[in-house]
């Protein structure tokens, strides 16, 4: 709603700044048409002229310049002269309409002066004792006949314009309140509607109003998104009870490869040769059953189903139980692991979390360094302590990860990764168990690239239990 506002508040902004800038231009331009009228005096100026260029002649008649009746062509304008005390008319123009009269009285003279003659508008101007009328075409000029305007009103002209255009603004106001009260009733229920999609859950918006039609898109989008997601659980379904029955069904024909794979190789009977090729029958059966408990495992943490215990344990013996196991089972003694721990800055105070999902987390780092570094390498584990988490750090110095495998690892969904390719080497399912696994105790981890260039990893875990923000995320 707050943008719905910022977007009211501009328009009520335009429409101030509009309406003062067309008063400031309606002003300018009555001054300025007003202006120009007044400059050219309008009939009372030729009227004015005329009488300044009207001579009389030595014989008593009256003739006019071509400069005079150059002025009265130009305006389409006749004229005449009364004279004083007779009203007769003593010399008038040559274009004199014939329904004009030569001779007025005192009566007309006074109407006339500021009326029609005829239905033509008539200006005059004083000359000596005389009066000359100019007639003006019938359609140039309004003339008021009775012209007497209160002086009060005059002097109170400003506040009068003043109050009308303060009505007629409340007016424009209150219209627009009118109309933006109604947008705004209509656009609630579809802003709670819109703010509503993303926590999913039923949502419908009445549809009438002005915005009905967007009401209705919008409900329209609300019930596709449940059928997506109606459609997108069953498929998730699908995918997690096929993984467990796979799963499950695999078990005992592993379970057979297994024992038979190991009788031959404990036969003293059989060859050598024989008997290493069915160690190494059991041993990839052994690869083959982790890596189908590992898919059963990411299921079950993917879609919340595997339980998360919480018991008080030590992380400092956990990663030393941990590499016990992992270095007693490397027989060649190929993959040294280093436990670093200061010990004073260790902390008496123990985590709480699933012992046995935490120390799968850490064999399947170790796993993975044994697995993408076959020559061997030495593997560095580190435990440190903040005043807010713990960090673990598990490094090797082997052949590490490129940096645009790096920035896969970070950016693909999962860390799995399809290179397209059976011999390049992968990160896969152990570093997405390890996530899962970490994220299910409110922590973080991070891939990136050790102090030798080999592959390095850092679980950080929140001493209180919640999720933690950590440098790079956005």
């Amino acid at each position: 709603m707050i943008s719905i506002m910022r977007l009211i508040k501009r328009f009520v902004i335009t429409l101030i700044l509009s309406l003062l800038i067309l008063l400031v231009l309606n002003i300018v331009l009555i001054v300025t048409v007003l202006q120009n009228d007044r400059e050219s005096m309008g009939g009372w100026g030729t009227a004015s002229q005329l009488a300044e260029t009207l001579n009389a002649g030595p014989d008593g008649k009256y003739e006019l310049p071509e400069e005079g009746r150059r002025m009265l062509e130009q305006g389409n304008t006749w004229a005449v002269l009364v004279q004083d005390g007779t009203g007769d008319v003593i010399w008038h123009s040559e274009n004199l309409p014939e329904e004009i009269q030569l001779h007025y009285s005192a009566a007309e003279i006074s109407w006339y002066t500021r009326g029609y003659i005829e239905d033509y508008p008539t200006t005059t101007a004083a000359m000596g004792e005389n009066l000359i009328i100019v007639g003006n075409p019938k359609e140039r000029y309004w003339k008021e006949l009775y012209p007497t305007w209160n002086l009060d009103m005059i002097k109170n002209l400003p506040r009068t314009i003043l109050i009308f255009f303060g009505a007629n603004l409340a007016i424009v106001f209150l219209i627009y309140f009118i109309v933006v009260s109604g947008i705004l009733r209509s656009m609630k229920p579809i802003v709670q509607g819109i703010q509503a999609l993303p926590g999913g859950g039923d949502m419908y918006v009445k549809e009438k109003g002005l915005l009905s039609d967007l009401a209705a898109a919008l409900n329209q989008v609300s019930e596709m998104l449940r059928c997506q997601e109606y459609e997108l659980k069953k498929k998730e379904q699908a995918r997690a009870d096929w993984i467990s029955g796979v799963s499950h069904d695999i078990r005992t024909p592993l379970s057979m490869v297994m024992g038979y794979a190991a009788d031959i190789e404990e036969d003293a009977k059989e060859s050598e040769e024989i008997r290493q090729k069915a160690g190494i029958i059991r041993m990839q059966s052994v690869r083959m059953k982790n890596l189908v408990n590992d898919l059963n495992l990411a299921s079950k943490l993917e879609y919340q189903v595997q339980p998360v215990k919480s018991e008080e344990m030590n992380l400092m013996t956990l990663l030393r139980e941990t590499a016990v196991y992992f270095m007693n089972l490397d027989i060649e003694g190929k993959y040294p692991v280093e436990l670093a721990v200061d010990r004073m800055q260790i902390s008496e105070g123990s985590f709480y979390g699933d012992k046995e999902l935490l120390k799968r987390a850490v064999h399947n780092l170790l796993l993975n360094a044994q697995i993408h570094n076959p020559a061997g390498c030495q593997i560095r584990m580190e435990l440190s302590e903040y005043p807010e988490l713990f960090c673990i750090t598990i490094e090797d110095d082997g052949i590490g990860v490129t940096d645009e495998q790096l920035e896969k690892l970070r950016n693909t969904p999962h860390y799995m990764l399809s290179s397209g390719t059976a011999s390049e080497q992968r990160h896969g399912l152990g570093l997405l168990i390890v996530q899962q696994i970490i994220a299910a105790h409110g922590g973080r981890v991070e891939f990136g690239q050790g102090v030798k260039r080999g592959f390095r990893v850092d679980i950080f875990l929140n001493k209180s239990g919640k999720s933690i923000k950590v440098e790079g995320d956005n």
